[in-house]
């Protein structure tokens, strides 16, 4: 089950939601032009690593921001951005740019400590913008319930595109997620799924206590 778009139109250019795939992929082509050695580093620094955000939190406390702009492969990187171009625009429209990105840094931020908080001495790297993204996603489902999205589901080796109200393919998304994390250990390598829930219920609460300018127009 993928999403390929939504059939929700916005009224203005989504310049933050631009802004910040674009940084993600500079940063990404930083970082793949990086050697061995000086990616480590550069992770090191910039990711979030639960052990020493724990230890030395007045220094490592911007990681909580500054791993959400950092990918660990070119997929993970595609699909993020697809996600967030997919349901960012639409929840920037809402809430207007500034508030939007405020918004977004805010759940992304909450996502890693949540995932950090939970195996506060691991030095394995979180890093990436799932929690951000599923944080907006959090907010799409409260705002656009209704909003058709246009999915290819694959079944075995029936594939089609169907259409299905946001409610529907959100919901679908964050039960899987929440049943991945319940079954992963989440010390282990590998995807954050906690971090995805935590990001998609902080989104959640968090948009009907920011309010949108949409609403404010009314």
């Amino acid at each position: 089950m993928f999403p390929l778009y939504d059939d929700n139109p916005t009224q203005r250019t989504p310049v933050i939601t631009y802004g910040l795939i674009g940084a993600c992929v500079v940063i990404f082509f930083y970082q793949v032009n990086l050697d061995g050695e000086q990616l480590q580093q550069f992770v090191q620094a910039w990711a979030v690593i639960p052990k020493e955000l724990f230890t030395n939190f007045d220094a490592k406390a911007i990681t909580l921001i500054s791993s959400q702009f950092l990918h660990g492969g070119f997929w993970h990187l595609f699909g993020n951005m697809w996600f967030l171009w997919l349901f960012g625009n639409n929840l920037e429209d809402a809430l207007g740019r500034w508030r939007f990105l405020l918004f977004y840094l805010f759940c992304g931020a909450v996502a890693a400590l949540a995932h950090a908080l939970v195996v506060p001495m691991s030095t394995i790297p979180l890093l990436g913008a799932s929690g951000a993204i599923a944080g907006v996603m959090g907010g799409y489902i409260v705002r656009f319930p209704q909003a058709q999205i246009r999915t290819l589901l694959v079944l075995v080796i029936f594939v089609t595109i169907v259409r299905m109200p946001a409610a529907v393919f959100l919901g679908a998304w964050i039960l899987m997620e929440t049943l991945r994390a319940a079954s992963v250990h989440p010390g282990m390598p590998g995807v954050a799924y906690l971090a995805h829930v935590a990001g998609f219920l902080t989104g959640m609460v968090l948009l009907p206590l920011v309010g949108t300018e949409m609403d404010s127009r009314r």
